[in-house]
């Protein structure tokens, strides 16, 4: 069997985008700092969630049956450390940013490189996490900015392919 420490030390490996990931309905405000996010179809779009199950967010997005995707822009990763404090109460967390709503009312950031607002459509428990599929339902994105990893157990900014220096 693999141990929690050999299996975290292989995925800081893995680097991956940074999401916040928000819901609001009639359980309440939500969110939380998501690295697992996944596609899994475009037809229809749809997409996958990762969040534990031991998380106050888990429960508000199964009750308010939305959310959404914000991906992380190069220079947002005091949204990501916000939104990944324990201590930090919803509202603090969302005053640090700009928010508007999409079509499920889930919280779009304003000025992210991508808002992708979803319907949860389906959910399957897997060890300590709940995986959420989602159709998307509404996208707002925007091309030209800095992306954002987390890699090493650190943050990096990426240049769009565009602005890359090639040799």
């Amino acid at each position: 069997m693999i141990d929690k420490s050999t299996y975290r030390e292989a995925m800081s490996g893995l680097g991956t985008a940074v999401n916040v990931v928000t819901s609001k309905g009639h359980a309440g405000l939500a969110g939380c700092t998501v690295s697992a996010v996944c596609s899994v179809t475009d037809e229809p779009p749809t997409l996958l969630v990762c969040i534990n199950r031991a998380s106050k967010n888990n429960a508000v997005i199964r009750a308010n049956g939305n959310l959404c995707v914000n991906v992380l822009a190069g220079d947002q990763s005091h949204l990501a450390m916000q939104f990944a404090s324990a201590g930090a109460s919803m509202e603090s967390r969302f005053a640090a940013a700009a928010w508007e709503c999409l079509e499920t009312g889930a919280p779009a950031l304003v000025g992210g490189i991508a808002a992708l607002d979803c319907e949860v459509m389906s959910m399957n428990e897997v060890g300590t996490h709940t995986v959420f599929y989602c159709e998307i339902r509404a996208i707002r994105s925007s091309s030209g900015r800095e992306g954002l990893i987390y890699f090493g157990r650190d943050f990096h900014r990426l240049q769009p392919a565009a602005q890359a220096v090639h040799a």
